[in-house]
């Protein structure tokens, strides 16, 4: 769904206007966000600590200007206003510093697609870097998941809203999508080849289902709206009971590998963001599993425990302990599941443990999902949204 371009510049909101006309829950975002802002650099930092700890703002500038770009996604479809920077600025800015520094390809995607819903075009420089990869298919080979279907996405993003010197690179995109990236059980695999690509996470289904439900809108092709679909259906099946969205999958069994650790973002964020296309497609249960998942973030879950900080800050996630520092056990018992044909499933409360910490792009994801969506009222009005 396009979403006409919002007035995004630094000016300052009108009084009391601007605060009426925000949902309780952009109001949150925004005031997260602002936490998170780092006006030395003009962006928003890689990782905001909720640990007490004096500076909890960390900065790692490739992972800062990516969640930089994902707020400005996220931006596009909130009411408000920023009174701390010029929203076009920063968007320039950011989107000129991916040829300076070592970002992973699905920058370039999220940049196209900001660009395509700020109304804001990208910098010279950085359309010549993606077109040029856009026009090597044999770098394709190295992409991942999450490089193609925002890469896809953010050139059907650009289509649409009249780039049309995008267009040529939008049918080989989902036919590299279409041949390589199917797992045969309705999920998306994660690479195109080689041991890991059975092995899908949780955004692996999000960013491809994404880019086909954006490519399907593009094209009329079905082909594409019905794979979206088919993802999101097995996603649902595959959803806990208290509405957890699973980490890690077998995308050619089908089967949960290993549910933890869970993420917040998936929850009130990204699944929401798959699940509005879904619904507006017809798949049975959407909404409801948009509604149950994103209850586990306001507290229906193991710990019972909000995940919404007062004053605009996540909770990133709830995750087994001991394991927060390395991922290699995570992936020992993922490899263990699908060679020994099991299932992973939830574990005893007193095992799991929170991560203190709130990345800016998680809230990104939270105002693209519900910055423009008014029938859900009892989410985006919900107490634990004051601030």
């Amino acid at each position: 769904m396009k979403i006409s371009p919002v007035d995004l510049t630094g000016a300052q909101p009108t009084q009391p206007e601007d605060v009426a006309r925000a949902s309780r829950l952009t109001a949150y975002a925004l005031a997260g966000l602002e936490k998170c802002w780092l006006p030395e650099h003009g962006r928003w930092s890689h990782i905001h600590y909720l640990d007490g700890r004096a500076t909890p703002n960390e900065s790692r500038p490739h992972s800062d200007v990516f969640y930089t770009l994902n707020v400005l996604l996220g931006l596009s479809r909130a009411q408000s206003r920023l009174p701390y920077a010029d929203t076009a600025e920063v968007f320039t800015r950011n989107a000129r510093e991916l040829t300076r520094l070592p970002v992973r390809d699905y920058a370039f995607g999220m940049a196209l697609w900001a660009s395509a819903e700020l109304g804001v075009a990208p910098p010279e420089e950085t359309a010549l870097a993606i077109r040029a990869l856009l026009s090597d298919e044999a770098a394709w080979r190295r992409f991942h998941a999450q490089d193609l279907g925002l890469l896809l996405t953010g050139v059907a993003a650009q289509v649409r809203a009249g780039n049309l010197q995008w267009r040529p690179f939008a049918a080989p995109l989902f036919q590299c999508l279409r041949r390589r990236f199917q797992g045969g059980s309705g999920l998306f695999c994660d690479t195109p080849a080689g041991l890991r690509r059975r092995f899908a996470s949780f955004a692996t289904q999000i960013y491809l289902a994404l880019a086909c439900y954006h490519y399907g809108e593009l094209t009329g092709e079905s082909a594409a709206t019905d794979m979206a679909s088919a993802c999101v259906a097995k996603l649902i099946a595959l959803q806990g009971p208290r509405g957890e969205w699973p980490w890690f999958y077998d995308a050619v069994s089908g089967r949960v590998l290993d549910f933890y650790e869970v993420y917040s973002v998936h929850q009130y964020g990204m699944a929401p963001a798959l699940l509005e296309w879904a619904e507006r497609k017809g798949v049975p249960g959407a909404r409801e599993a948009l509604v149950l998942g994103f209850d586990w973030a306001l507290g229906e879950n193991q710990l019972g425990r909000c995940m919404l900080q007062p004053g605009g800050l996540s909770i990133r996630s709830q995750i087994r302990k001991g394991e927060r520092d390395s991922k290699a056990p995570r992936m020992a018992r993922a490899i263990a599941n699908a060679l020994l044909g099991r299932h992973g499933g939830l574990i005893a409360p007193a095992q799991v443990e929170l991560r203190l910490e709130c990345r800016s792009y998680e809230l990104g994801w939270l105002l693209w999902s519900f910055g423009a969506r008014a029938d859900l009222p009892e989410l985006t009005g919900h107490a634990a949204f004051a601030t």
